[in-house]
């Protein structure tokens, strides 16, 4: 395999497309539990923000939560990694 492929399918492609995915799984496992609609659902986004226990609700509020923890997690190693490069 030359150097051409690996670039291709990895590195930070690789890995934003993960972000990506893990990001639209969490909205779409937000929409089913809004679907599903159990007793005492009280979204709030970030303590602050009041979010209907709707499925578009529950969508919002874990692809939020979840894209925001691992962003901020992303940029972390992203900033370490290019301080302390060899």
């Amino acid at each position: 395999m030359s150097n051409a492929d690996a670039t291709r399918t990895g590195g930070p492609r690789l890995v934003v497309s993960l972000y990506v995915i893990v990001v639209l799984l969490t909205a779409f496992i937000g929409f089913v539990i809004g679907v599903i609609g159990p007793q005492g659902l009280d979204p709030e986004l970030f303590g602050v923000v009041q979010l209907p226990p709707t499925p578009v609700g529950m969508a919002v509020y874990g692809a939020a939560t979840i894209g925001t923890l691992l962003g901020v997690l992303l940029l972390l190693v992203v900033f370490v990694s290019a301080r302390y490069a060899e």
